[in-house]
């Protein structure tokens, strides 16, 4: 990720002056934020451009909010790097945070894969095997030649009573040849200008529906978008994000520029057999929605006699409070209807207590059940998808290096094993 920083719009302008990129890590943004003990905001790493001149004002500024520099390297190396490429985000307040503070971003290679793909894509992903998915569509519609959809429907996902605004709306794509499948992205390009008077970027979003759409069609595509709104860390200004925004407040019938689609990274193993471990905080059930209903829906089931999932299925769901659990009803409705084959774990931060008598979140409920994990992954029928905030993978990676070490095995090796056989799959942001 890369967020543009507050010491470069003081400085006005690039040319004639060096300008460093610093990668931060520990960043909070308010001390409001900060008492919340809500770990979106603190997630990962920020990227911040910084001219020479403001080097050490800008340390100043990192260490007084709690930051810690990880490297400082020049920009020009990095715009080499990156090729001045265009930017993207995902569906993610943690992700936009990054991007849209400013209206603008421009990627960093700081995790895998190192090259970005054509959109300019942010996301954090496991490299997929070079042509595992060579009949997969990417890329039909590109930046300079967007399919412009319809969206039809634009519904509320939290509950009363839960924090910010999640959305899932839906788009009208039958005027084209837009097709995907379960774990691909798309691109949103939101009208309008940047601070810098260019067109807006386009920003990448999960796809939260099958290959068939929600009407089963195959005439949509559906996302699950939460709207970012986060204060400023220098002025303490209230901060909406550009396309998150835009997204949100879509009525029906208005028009969407959309590309991609792109992804190989996240799809579904064609084995109905298989077991699915799942793990997902926030907008990040987008890719676990799509599975769910390829697996269970009785309607998908009907028009895919081709896939007819056998196989056991577990969602660990992290989320603050209980109305901010997307698609609840839809959830809870497939684990009574398949008890044998789906698993339903919530981690609700605000709600439940870990072992140590702090809040519930994800990484809590995989220790929790790491042992039980463990034994499931070792299968080789077992693929792990993990989607949300990058944070999490930390936790996730301690708690199942406890459960392998206790059989010998060092996790980070045995992790290499499974993202080489095409088991490990992540997307983080």
């Amino acid at each position: 990720m890369y967020i543009k920083g507050a010491v470069e719009g003081a400085a006005n302008t690039e040319s004639g002056s060096r300008v460093f990129v610093y990668e931060v890590v520990g960043l909070r943004q308010s001390e409001e934020t900060d008492r919340t003990n809500y770990p979106i905001r603190k997630s990962g790493s920020v990227f911040i451009r910084v001219p020479y001149n403001r080097m050490n004002q800008e340390m100043r500024r990192i260490t007084r909010l709690g930051g810690k520099i990880v490297s400082i390297q020049p920009l020009s190396a990095l715009e080499q790097l990156n090729g001045k490429a265009s930017t993207a985000s995902v569906n993610s307040e943690a992700a936009t945070a990054s991007i849209e503070a400013n209206g603008k971003a421009t990627p960093v290679a700081e995790q895998q894969p190192k090259k970005k793909d054509k959109e300019g894509k942010t996301m954090t992903q496991a490299k997929a095997k070079k042509d595992a998915h060579a009949d997969v569509p990417v890329n039909i519609y590109r930046p300079n030649a967007p399919f412009v959809g319809k969206c039809i429907s634009n519904e509320a996902l939290v509950g009363e009573g839960g924090i910010g605004i999640v959305q899932h709306i839906k788009f009208d794509i039958s005027g084209g040849d837009l097709r995907y499948i379960e774990g691909q992205s798309i691109g949103i390009i939101p009208p309008g200008v940047d601070k810098n008077g260019k067109p807006e970027k386009l920003r990448l979003y999960s796809i939260a529906s099958t290959r068939h759409g929600d009407d089963l069609d195959d005439k949509t595509v559906s996302l699950c978008v939460r709207q970012l709104e986060y204060k400023h860390p220098e002025t303490g200004e209230t901060v909406y994000g550009v396309c998150s925004t835009y997204l949100c407040g879509l009525k029906p019938g208005e028009d969407v520029k959309i590309t991609g689609p792109v992804g190989k990274e996240m799809l579904l193993p064609p084995d109905e057999d298989a077991n699915v471990i799942m793990m997902a905080t926030g907008t990040g059930i987008a890719p676990m929605r799509a599975y769910l209903w390829r697996m269970f829906k009785d309607k998908e089931r009907e028009i895919n006699p081709e896939y007819q999932f056998k196989g056991s299925a577990w969602l660990i769901f992290g989320i603050p409070t209980t109305p901010n659990v997307l698609y609840k009803e839809e959830l809870e409705e497939i684990q009574q209807k398949y008890p044998d084959n789906f698993r339903l774990t919530y981690a609700i931060s605000r709600e439940q207590k870990n072992a140590q008598g702090g809040r519930m979140y994800i990484q809590d409920r995989v220790a929790e059940h790491a042992d039980e994990l463990w034994q499931l992954i070792k299968n080789e029928k077992t693929h792990t998808y993990i989607c949300g905030l990058r944070g999490m993978e930390e936790g996730i990676d301690a708690a199942l290096t406890a459960a392998a070490a206790k059989e010998g095995v060092t996790w980070s090796d045995y992790q290499k094993t499974l993202k080489k056989a095409g088991r490990w799959h992540v997307e983080t942001y």
